[in-house]
């Protein structure tokens, strides 16, 4: 769907485009500073920018940058970008009933392309899938325009970091601005009770099991959240609330 001219001609991909740049100075900021924190974490040029081109899972690298810096042992590292990355999950399977009739290939590239914020953008513009030809073909425009946004700001911000890192003094404060564009992310996607209970849970974990080795509270964090919200989806008052 993503190498296919008639996507680009149609007018939900240039949606799809306009969409996805209100967000991607946030995803810029974000790219910017994981290539400065990889060079700076002792990789070469070579592992960062094939790493930045490849991996395209902010979050994970972000959480295994520290972790092999530490030397910390590759099941704690592979485990780390497993559990950060389980969203995933949920968000291919929400995904699967607009992208079945597409073959693997494609639906493969959709999988590798689609991130957090082109996910909630495509549901927010096509909460319903289905349609005849014509809507399956403008949601395919407009799921091809917004993730070639995001891929690409993600792509070229943490390649530039990457060039720049020996260049940029420390005190500039990247990594304060990488901060400052996850919790936008959060901000935007914590509209419900229940995912700010979430939030709430994943950040006291979080601090209270600061001083595990190798990062650990990461993984404490996430398993806290979602025992949470797992046991409080269970109940009557969060099957009314919007997951």
């Amino acid at each position: 769907m993503f190498f296919l001219p008639r996507n680009y001609r149609h007018a939900e991909f240039r949606q799809g485009l306009l969409d996805s740049l209100a967000v991607a100075p946030g995803i810029a900021a974000w790219g910017l500073m994981t290539g400065v924190a990889m060079m700076k974490s002792g990789m070469s040029s070579i592992e960062a920018l094939l790493m930045s081109v490849i991996v395209f899972a902010g979050s994970s690298q972000l959480a295994a940058i520290p972790l092999l810096t530490a030397g910390a042992p590759m099941w704690v590292i592979l485990a780390t970008g497993f559990c950060v990355n389980l969203r995933f999950v949920v968000f291919s399977a929400h995904l699967r009933p607009y992208l079945m009739h597409l073959p693997r290939w494609q639906r493969l590239v959709c999988g590798y392309l689609t991130a957090d914020l082109s996910y909630v953008l495509f549901t927010q513009r096509y909460p319903h899938h289905g349609g005849d030809g014509a809507q399956l073909q403008a949601q395919q425009a407009y799921l091809a325009g917004n993730c070639g946004v995001s891929w690409l700001g993600w792509t070229g911000s943490s390649v530039l970091g990457v060039v720049l890192a020996n260049f940029i003094p420390t005190n500039w404060g990247l990594g304060f601005a990488g901060i400052l564009a996850l919790l936008g992310i959060l901000c935007s996607l914590a509209a419900s009770r229940l995912r700010l209970v979430a939030v709430g849970v994943a950040g006291a974990a979080a601090v209270v099991s600061f001083a595990l080795p190798f990062k650990l509270n990461i993984l404490v964090a996430i398993a806290a959240a979602v025992a949470c919200c797992l046991l409080l989806e269970q109940t009557p008052a969060a099957g009314r609330e919007e997951a």
